[in-house]
């Protein structure tokens, strides 16, 4: 009777994973079809194959993501981990795992991801203190017997420095500051294993990291915190974070990076056999040295023990000891020869200089009685000049005194006190009066005033 004679078996068949994965991804295509999302790119992989492998992440979410290698082509940027893009694409369902995911056919950048703006802001700040200088850059020891580590108990990276160390010198000393490298409060351990391990003291270097991951998986190692223990540590660090590829700010601070954990004790620990194949060198080079110097002091020995002087050392002494007497008696006659030299020019010159010294007084005694003379002579003449301008002077000086008038009749006449009387008005009546004529003077008194018209 069709449907109602089907057993309950057949009613209430079980779907298949693969059927109801198609389902759900049918339903989502259906649902969403082409959507635009923007978001923080992470985990970031690109395999042999050229696609791109991410994950898109904000706040409080992330979704898986696939970019094949066709749809790159008019990409105009490469993308990275940390940095924000805007994707367009298809919501479906990766059906060999069951996750839902993104097929993005084209992708631009958008704003700059929160970590990497973080990353560079803080890169910036520790350059401009100048925690990035390479003047800061220590030197590893060349033979560290003692090495302190600081990363995860149980990572990889432990595992790969013990495994060169144990290959290379068995017999070196590590001492493990055992932290975490990953999720919250990883950073401030770190920071202070770094500070327990120069407090401990007795280390010659230390290796600071983890294995690789996501930026977020090495954050710790790109927070402040880490940087600025990293930068006070008396002993030289060396930053062995993730990858090659992978560049955090402790790989900027520390004295030296090492692209993994496996490098960085490879730098530490040189090997074992060429240590000793350059000890045996240079112990090669150091008895040729050897050889080639006592040969030589040998060859010189011989040279001397076959010579003169020790064959016959009194007649050597004895020739040299002529030699030197002979050299006395001969310093003796130039100094007596230079001396004698010397006494015969200081006397000839004491002659020419007697000599000269009675010429020069002579030539003295003339010139002076020739000075003398013709100053007498020009003194005679000037003193007849001056007393001719005298006599022209005293002349003219009594051509011009008042004096010279009263020769000729006239007189001066004073008041008693001295003042010259030179009008009528100025004379009062009965006052003296002094005349001074031409040979003396003449005593009277005013009886009377007499004005005469026509005088001013």
């Amino acid at each position: 009777m069709g449907e109602i004679d089907k057993t309950d078996a057949e009613v209430r068949r079980a779907l298949t994973v693969t059927e109801l994965t198609r389902r759900i991804k049918a339903s989502l295509e259906r649902a969403f079809g082409a959507v635009e999302v923007e978001g923080e790119i992470s985990n970031l992989t690109r395999p042999v194959s050229g696609h791109l492998y991410f994950t898109i992440k904000d706040e409080g979410a992330q979704i898986s993501a696939v970019m094949f290698k066709g749809s790159q082509r008019m990409m105009p940027f490469e993308p990275r981990n940390g940095m924000v893009v805007r994707a367009t694409g298809d919501v479906t369902v990766y059906e060999k795992r069951g996750n839902y995911q993104i097929l993005v056919r084209s992708m631009e950048e958008g704003g700059q991801g929160s970590l990497q703006a973080r990353f560079e802001a803080l890169k910036k700040k520790l350059a401009e203190e100048g925690l990035f200088a390479a003047e800061r850059k220590r030197p590893l020891p060349l033979l560290p017997q003692h090495v302190g580590v600081v990363t995860s108990a149980s990572g990889a990276a432990i595992q790969d420095i013990l495994n060169v160390v144990t290959r290379r010198f068995p017999n070196l000393h590590l001492l493990l500051a055992a932290v975490k490298v990953q999720g919250v409060g990883a950073a401030e351990e770190i920071a202070a294993a770094i500070d327990r391990l120069n407090e401990i003291g007795g280390l010659d270097v230390l290796i600071v990291g983890r294995g690789g991951g996501s930026l977020e998986d090495l954050w710790c190692f790109n927070e402040e915190v880490v940087a600025r223990a990293v930068a006070r540590s008396r002993i030289p660090v060396i930053s062995a974070v993730g990858h090659e590829i992978d560049f955090t700010i402790c790989d900027f601070v520390a004295d030296l990076r090492a692209p993994t954990p496996s490098a960085a004790a490879e730098l530490v620990v040189g090997c074992k056999e060429a240590f000793q194949e350059t000890l045996a060198q240079l112990q090669r080079r150091q008895a040729a040295v050897m050889q080639r110097t006592l040969a030589t002091a040998r060859h010189r020995l011989e040279r001397a023990a076959q010579s003169y002087v020790f064959r016959e050392p009194a007649n050597a002494v004895a020739r040299h000891r002529q030699r030197l007497d002979a050299v006395e008696i001969r310093l003796g006659q130039l100094l007596r020869g230079a001396l004698q030299a010397r006494q015969q020019s200081l006397d000839w010159l004491g002659g020419r200089l007697q000599q000269r010294s009675r010429y020069a007084v002579q030539d003295g005694r003339r010139i002076l009685q020739d000075a003398g003379g013709k100053m007498g002579y020009a003194t005679k003449l000037a003193c007849q000049s001056r007393r001719q301008d005298v006599k022209r002077l005293e002349m003219q000086l009594r051509a011009l005194s008042p004096l010279a008038v009263l020769q000729r009749g006239y007189s001066v006449t004073r008041l008693a006190d001295g003042r010259l009387v030179s009008r009528v008005d100025s004379v009062p009546v009965g006052d003296d009066l002094v005349t001074q004529l031409a040979d003396g003077f003449v005593t009277s008194k005013v009886t009377a005033v007499e004005y005469r018209k026509g005088n001013v």
